[in-house]
């Protein structure tokens, strides 16, 4: 009978078998770690760039200025800006959810693939019509607006002609009547007639002698009048006995207080003006006044006597009829 046979015993040996197992697992190991770079190496995507090149690697990191690869030789490459990636790079790089927001601006959209922009509609609209051509008086005739403004210059027309009949010494009836039935030119007319002769222009009732009146139960004297060249001059009369001026007459101004009653603007009135009385008439009744307060360009601020008690009021020169100017003890 033979021996055991020595290669047949060294193969069973326990110990040789353990260390073929451990050369077979170093050797998995390798593989193992052989097998993970070829599916690294695979996973890699290539990107092409704007200048016709290439790059390989996986995305590292990316932000709005541009990604970071890892190179397959395990480097990293500098940011890559996403300018430099063409329009295929740019695409392949949108597939990612994340980075799609960052590079869908630098890509260009082809005309094909851009929305149409929707027809529009010009729809017919409603115009005004144009009124017919017209002479002016005809226009202003056709509209309310303008029967509004001519009936605002007829009023106008008749208003002027009360004025230029007060201011003229004209019969108010008449002028207003003609300025009526002649608008406009009616009381052009009167304007440009020569003042009657019984009558005080404004420049004469302004700057010439005061006229008399007639103190109550004594005899009125006789005077005589000079009418001259449309100038009217009275008797020289005496201010001692009282004045009286009458709108129509005289032209009621700043100036013609200022000329006429400049001692009365004083708290204290001198000489022949402490015993003489001003009483001024108006529409709301016969003022007696103290003293002149203040005076403006269409008012005067009278300080009257109401009852036993003073007060100031404010006199429109529009509203005075009459100012007398007559001794206290009259």
């Amino acid at each position: 009978m033979r021996g055991p046979n020595p290669v047949l015993n060294f193969l069973s040996r326990r110990v040789v078998v353990c260390y073929n197992h451990r050369v077979r697992r170093i050797l998995w190991i390798i593989f193992t770690f052989w097998l993970c770079g070829l599916f690294l190496s695979a996973r890699a995507e290539t990107y092409s760039l704007a200048d016709g090149t290439t790059l390989v690697g996986d995305i590292v990191s990316f932000d709005d200025i541009g990604v970071k690869f890892r190179l397959g030789d395990g480097s990293y490459s500098d940011r890559v800006a996403w300018t430099k990636f063409s329009q295929d790079g740019l695409k392949e790089l949108s597939n990612n959810p994340k980075i799609k927001p960052l590079v869908e601006p630098f890509i260009e959209i082809p005309p094909s693939e851009r929305p149409q922009k929707p027809a529009v509609n010009v729809q017919d609209v409603t115009r005004l019509e144009l009124p017919p051509s017209q002479s002016l008086l005809g226009a202003l005739f056709s509209s309310s607006v303008g029967l509004f403004a001519l009936l605002l210059i007829y009023a106008a027309n008749i208003y002027a002609g009360f004025e230029i009949a007060v201011v003229r010494s004209r019969p108010k009836a008449l002028v207003m009547g003609v300025a009526a039935a002649l608008p406009i030119l009616g009381p052009i007319i009167f304007l440009a007639m020569p003042m009657p002769a019984n009558a005080v222009p404004v420049e004469a009732a302004t700057e010439g002698d005061p006229a008399t009146f007639t103190v109550p139960g004594e005899p009125a004297a006789p005077s005589e009048m000079q009418v001259t060249a449309g100038t009217f001059h009275s008797p020289t009369a005496n201010p001692a006995a009282g004045q009286i001026f009458q709108r129509g007459q005289f032209t009621f101004n700043r100036r013609f207080f200022e000329t006429k009653f400049s001692g009365y603007f004083g708290a204290v009135r001198h000489g022949a003006d402490k015993d003489m009385a001003l009483f001024v008439k108006t529409g709301r009744g016969l003022f007696q006044v103290e003293r002149i307060t203040r005076i403006a360009t269409s008012d005067v601020h009278l300080e009257v006597m109401l009852g036993e008690v003073r007060q100031e009021v404010m006199v429109p020169f529009t509203d005075i009829q009459e100012i007398q100017l007559k001794p206290k003890d009259a």
